[in-house]
């Protein structure tokens, strides 16, 4: 049922904001790892939108800029979840470290870390499309690969991030598993994703919501190519398995809509709303038409009930956001 709690121990319930009565909306490998200046620049149109082109299908999801205006917003999303910050390990980047961002997408998260930080000896960001600016930090660069080949990277790394990676990946517990062959003895790595069931505190959600509809579509779709929606859940035990101790979860809760009491959580509920409304379309148009099956027609009447749902705001919808941690042994 959308609205019971998949979680026995949830941390505290975010308050509702009594006077939100409605929603404030205005409608409106490295075997084979390439250079930025190579046909990787070249792509795919389907749907009305741009794909990647290498390694193409392997990722459900567009690249252009609509969607890169997106992704840029919830980089912001997680970094005011996480009280302004990006990441939760106990490192130091400053301390001459080598840093890896998996699957970067912008690499607006590596440019942030070496703004913040210009101690850092090398932050490296990778990716199946070029989409990076081309002016960063010096301390960071950016490569176009895939994490699922084979990795060959001379030095380990001192930490590897890995956010927002649901539905791109085939093999988990390998991704994990070369995580920890590739991270220096001592050195951490940190997932952060969210547990992509929605849910309410009050029972608001309906079962039958259009957001709930969305996300049980999605996951349906990624589960027929092969690349889990909700890896989350199971992240901590994959990193465990690898090898990696002092493994620590960290729950946070993700509100969708401006529904949340607390300033904070407001102001990432309302961009959350913003990202269900302007990016229903690029989360439908592959997986429910080319993998699903479903019509155009039924397609927009989902993305056009989305809209109005989180318009609406009378559903109080969230997500668990989860950060895994784990340190290789000295």
């Amino acid at each position: 049922m959308a609205e019971q709690h998949p979680d026995p121990s949830p941390p505290a319930p975010i308050e509702i904001d009594s006077d939100d009565a409605q929603s404030t909306y205005d409608g409106s490998n490295s075997s084979s790892s390439t250079s930025l200046a190579s046909s990787v620049f070249k792509y795919e149109w389907k749907h009305g939108r741009r794909y990647h082109s290498y390694q193409a299908g392997s990722y459900s999801f567009p690249n252009d800029e609509r969607e890169q205006e997106r992704l840029d917003m919830i980089h912001h999303v997680f970094y005011r979840l996480l009280s302004n910050k990006l990441y939760l390990a106990p490192i130091n980047p400053d301390a001459g470290l080598r840093i890896l961002d998996i699957g970067t997408g912008t690499g607006l998260w590596a440019i942030h870390l070496g703004d913040e930080h210009p101690g850092a000896k090398a932050i490296v960001g990778n990716d199946l499309s070029a989409i990076q600016p081309a002016w960063c930090p010096p301390n960071v660069s950016f490569v176009v690969d895939d994490v699922e080949l084979d990795w060959t990277d001379p030095l380990p790394w001192d930490f590897i991030h890995c956010r927002y990676m649901a539905g791109g990946i085939k093999d988990w517990p390998r991704l994990v598993q070369q995580m920890y062959e590739n991270t220096a003895p001592g050195g951490w790595v940190e997932l952060q994703e969210s547990a992509n069931t929605l849910y309410s505190q009050d029972g608001s959600l309906a079962p039958d919501n259009p957001m709930v509809r969305m996300m049980e579509g999605l996951a349906e779709g990624c589960d027929k190519i092969g690349r889990t929606l909700d890896p989350a859940p199971s992240m901590k035990k994959w990193v465990e398995e690898a090898g990696f101790v002092n493994v620590t979860e960290q729950r946070l809760r993700l509100p969708i809509g401006s529904w949340p009491r607390d300033p904070r959580l407001k102001e990432v509920g309302t961009l959350m709303g913003v990202n269900f409304i302007e990016g229903v379309e690029a989360f439908t148009a592959a997986l429910f038409k080319d993998v699903l099956g479903w019509s155009q027609d039924e397609v927009t009447t989902l993305n056009e009930g989305v809209r109005a749902s989180v318009r609406k705001g009378d559903a109080h919808a969230l997500f668990d956001f989860l950060v895994i941690t784990g340190q290789k042994p000295e």
